[in-house]
């Protein structure tokens, strides 16, 4: 009978031991602050989060301490299903806004303690402890901003540079023009604080349209300023092209694969689908590709044009697309279009790097350059690429060769400005009175009217 009951009770302690090991897990906590935070401005929102997979939570704490008083943010704690068990609960999140004003705060030093028990036997059954502090600074002013830059005259459809300082690095700042944000760069100047934001209007932002800068700082307090500007009103053109068969057996074929299982239906239909869905795509696509700008200035003066070239269709034209006698569609038409001999060499319009060369649904072959501070050329049509993606081109560089590609009717290129998320009317960039006048006046300081 003993022989058997010794290797029996061997086992049952064996299985005791193995069970009281599993119970003594030295895993601690686990506790993570999203968004991580320096600062606190009038209100910070933020979550904390923590977690034990291993025994389980046994009580969470939180506390804020500002000048020697503690705030309970809060505390709870949670039960096992028995003294042997694991905890019930093996993670929480606790979404948290702080109100500094509300809470009588003062601007200074703070400090966030967060601690985590869990159910392991460790510690004379207390568990192990996870800790998260972090310290950070209550800070309730807000930026302040001066505009040095004089003149702001603008063309609707067109590009306006405004100079001015933050009182404090602030991580994000610039200027607004309706729904479109333009950021602001430093490095420019000596003085870090120092800024310059290029900014558009688009071709429907006429008179009347609202522009600001506005600035936030690291505790996301924020301001707004105005600044003096006017607007001049343009009127663009009004055009109809006329769609024909020919055309659309043509070009149909080349958008196969941009429509996927759209491509159905008749040539007409794939136009149709082409010319809008398509078209609406592939202005997202430029948009995202322009959306992050070196912060640093790559190009100098005048911006070349096609050379020996002529306008074919001008910039925000209105397009009425008509096929048999009936108005089946409406666009604008946001570039310029140029053509010369076919396949001319394409010149870089100034010093930049090439941030896109790729086909691009219906624009076709398309190179785009990042010249710095949210300034961008793009080149549609192309029949072919002279340049990679990552490449540095001077000005005069040759990009590619105009042609045919995407929806184009005939040998050309499609030229544009983009400033940042708009596309603007590319005259201005190439008159050097303008350059000088309302970018490098503005930039050494010396405007005049």
């Amino acid at each position: 009978m003993i022989r058997f009951v010794i290797p029996l009770l061997g086992i049952l302690m064996l299985g005791v031991f193995a069970y009281t090991y599993i119970k003594m897990e030295k895993e601690i906590p686990a506790l993570s602050l999203t968004p991580e935070f320096t600062s606190m401005g009038l209100r910070r929102d933020f979550t904390v989060s923590v977690s034990d997979h291993r025994s389980g939570l046994k009580s969470v704490k939180a506390v804020l301490i500002k000048d020697d008083k503690e705030l309970l943010l809060f505390e709870e704690k949670f039960s096992a299903s028995g003294f042997f068990s694991k905890g019930n609960l093996s993670g929480k999140s606790y979404p948290i806004g702080i109100e500094t004003k509300r809470l009588g705060f003062s601007d200074g030093k703070a400090t966030l303690k967060v601690s985590a028990r869990d159910h392991s036997w460790r510690n004379w059954f207390n568990g192990n402890l996870g800790e998260l502090e972090r310290e950070f600074v209550v800070d309730t002013r807000p930026p302040q901003l001066t505009v040095f830059s004089k003149f702001h005259y603008l063309n609707q459809g067109g590009t306006g540079l405004v100079v001015y300082k933050l009182s404090e690095p602030c991580p994000r700042s610039g200027v607004r023009v309706g729904d479109h944000f333009f950021p602001g760069y430093s490095g420019y100047f000596q003085d870090p604080l120092m800024h310059l934001a290029f900014f558009a209007l688009d071709h429907q932002q006429g008179p009347g349209t609202k522009i600001h800068i506005e600035a936030m700082d690291a505790a996301e307090n924020s301001i707004r300023g105005g600044f003096p500007h006017q607007i001049k009103a343009r009127v663009f053109k009004k055009d109809t092209l006329s769609i024909s068969d020919e055309f659309l057996h043509a070009k149909m074929p080349e958008f196969q694969g941009d429509l996927g299982k759209d491509a159905t239906g008749t040539p007409l239909d794939q136009f149709l689908k082409v010319n809008r869905t398509l078209r609406e795509q592939n202005y997202r696509q430029v948009i995202d590709i322009c959306r992050n700008s070196e912060s640093k200035r790559y190009w100098e003066g005048v911006f070349l044009r096609l050379p020996n070239a002529g306008p074919q269709a001008g910039f925000a034209d209105q397009r009425d697309y008509s096929y048999q006698g009936k108005i089946i569609d409406r666009q604008f038409h946001l570039g310029l279009d140029l053509a010369s001999l076919e396949r001319s060499m394409v010149p870089a319009a100034n010093r930049g790097k090439v941030i896109f060369s790729n086909r691009l649904g219906i624009y076709g072959n398309t190179v785009i350059l990042d010249h710095g501070y949210g300034v961008f050329s793009m080149y549609s049509h192309l029949s072919q690429f002279d340049v990679n993606a990552g490449q540095v081109v001077e000005r005069g560089d040759i990009v590619g060769r105009t042609g045919v590609s995407g929806l184009a009717g005939g040998d050309h290129l499609h030229f544009s400005i983009i400033i940042q998320s708009v596309f603007v009317h590319p005259v201005e960039w190439w008159d050097p009175l303008w350059i000088e006048k309302r970018i490098e006046a503005k930039l050494k300081g010396t405007e005049s009217e």
